[in-house]
């Protein structure tokens, strides 16, 4: 018998749900506007500003299957009522905090489904991801050098996301500094 999802180690579920780079798919833009709709009528009575963040959204480059979007509402929103609605419409809350919330979709006890998302919830204005978003997407060659390094962790952190995103760290604050 399968474990169910909450029941699994860390470990485990680094196992069941190995980083895994692929070439930019174009549907991916696709999948993330009818997320964002999906989650516009979820949030309706919220004041909300959705985005496609992370490297599904950044042309031309290899990614995890996996789309990001930040969801940016009111820091005196009532974040309780937001993870309730979350929850209520089938996402899984990772993380919740004062100022953010972490929500998944498409984990399954036989692994990724088809469509995987990872929905983050900030204060408004807080959105360094679609600075670097956008930086990359304007800087194609710096893309390209985000890539090379993602490509390079891969063997290294196949099984350890907290490490992979740790070693990214650097690299994004390099590109956050450039930015401003």
């Amino acid at each position: 018998m399968k474990k169910a999802i909450q029941d699994m180690t860390l470990e485990e579920l680094w196992r069941l749900f190995p980083i895994v780079l692929i070439p930019h798919q174009p549907q991916w833009k696709e999948w993330a506007n009818e997320e964002m709709q999906e989650l516009s009528g979820i949030l309706s009575e919220c004041s909300t500003a959705i985005s496609h963040i992370g490297s599904t959204a950044i042309p031309h480059i290899q990614a995890k299957p996996i789309i990001d979007i930040l969801v940016e509402i009111a820091p005196d929103a009532d974040w309780q009522r937001v993870k309730g609605a979350m929850e209520a419409s089938g996402y899984i809350c990772m993380s919740s905090s004062e100022a953010h919330m972490s929500f998944n979709k498409g984990y399954t006890s036989e692994g990724y489904a088809e469509k995987v998302f990872h929905i983050h919830f900030h204060a408004f204005g807080d959105n360094d991801e679609i600075r670097f978003r956008d930086y990359l997407t304007s800087h194609p060659a710096i893309a390209c050098e985000y890539e090379a390094l993602k490509l390079n962790l891969l063997s290294r952190y196949q099984h350890d996301r907290d490490g992979y995103t740790a070693a990214k760290t650097d690299f994004v604050k390099r590109i956050l500094e450039m930015s401003k």
